[in-house]
């Protein structure tokens, strides 16, 4: 049997646990403590936060704040500023990592992928090779850098250019 070493791993894998929620995108904004909960940025209608769950390093959703689960259920104000908050977090995401791409998307209703009953889209970067045979015969995805120093520089970067607004 092959071992993969993933030392630093013992940090992540002793870290305290978020509560579990049954919403969790309704109950984060309301911690009152955006690095606990990875949120980068904050509209007056929605917000941006980093997956706990990434499908790549810098991996954002923006949530509106009002739970809908579908698109035509936002208002047109909560659906100009969800989507200026979609291309604002692409703005930090570019400025922060440098990508060479990105997948932007809604996975809307369970059999499309969507595992949170609470509507959000993704922003997830992407660059020239990221993907390798670890998620593809390993079941296993590979993070170069942990969430709070990824969240760090996100959040440094969405202040840097909300300032700059």
């Amino acid at each position: 049997m092959d071992q993969l070493h993933a030392y630093w791993r013992m940090e992540y894998i002793s870290a305290p646990r978020f509560p579990k929620t049954d919403r969790p995108f309704t109950d984060l904004p309301l911690l009152g403590d955006d690095r606990a909960a990875f949120i980068v940025h904050r509209t007056e209608l929605s917000y941006l936060m980093l997956n706990r769950f990434p499908y790549n390093p810098g991996h954002l959703l923006a949530i509106p704040f009002r739970e809908v689960n579908e698109l035509e259920d936002l208002t047109p104000e909560e659906s100009a500023d969800l989507m200026a908050l979609i291309i604002f977090g692409k703005r930090i995401v570019s400025a922060a990592l440098n990508p060479d791409g990105f997948n932007v998307g809604f996975n809307l209703g369970s059999a499309a992928g969507g595992s949170i009953p609470h509507l959000h889209g993704h922003i997830v970067p992407r660059w020239n090779g990221d993907t390798n045979f670890m998620p593809v015969l390993g079941q296993t995805r590979t993070l170069p850098q942990a969430l709070e120093s990824t969240w760090e520089k996100l959040a440094e970067t969405a202040a840097a250019l909300s300032a700059q607004s």
